[in-house]
């Protein structure tokens, strides 16, 4: 097995992005649980070719270098914010410029859902409204799913 710098590796799929290529990535992170699972699903992007909405799933770079793929939660201006699926925090704002790609699809436990499936429009529109109370949600899914 080959260990590969995970920046270098993103930063190469960016540059196939750039050229207008889509590519695909294995999640890593559990940052968007539930929706995508951690070396469960793979994700498809390219880079954007329409604006960019609340709700798309986008893989941008911070200003330390770190690629991230998280949802946009809100958009000011040319101020984007994100939020991951598992997560409470809003990170923001960020310069359109930082983001370079919008997930166009992904594969969850094994099967393809994109934009028009339920899946896909429940955590882009409702679950992505939940933000508030998606700690009491996910405890109790956690209790639940014990039982």
């Amino acid at each position: 097995m080959r260990v590969i710098d995970t920046r270098a590796y993103v930063g190469m799929l960016r540059e196939l992005t750039d050229a207008g290529k889509e590519v695909s990535l294995i999640v890593a992170g559990s940052s968007m649980a539930p929706f995508l699972v951690h070396h469960r699903d793979t994700i498809y992007f390219s880079k954007p070719v329409s604006p960019l909405k609340k709700g798309d799933m986008v893989f941008y770079q911070r200003t330390d270098g770190q690629y991230v793929m998280h949802r946009i939660y809100k958009i000011k201006g040319k101020e984007f914010y994100m939020v991951g699926d598992a997560q409470t925090e809003i990170e923001g704002p960020l310069d359109e410029k930082q983001i370079f790609a919008r997930v166009t699809k992904v594969r969850r436990k094994g099967k393809l859902i994109q934009p028009g499936d339920f899946w896909w429009w429940f955590f882009a529109k409702v679950w992505l409204n939940l933000v508030p109370v998606r700690p009491f949600i996910i405890k109790i899914y956690g209790l639940c799913s014990h039982s």
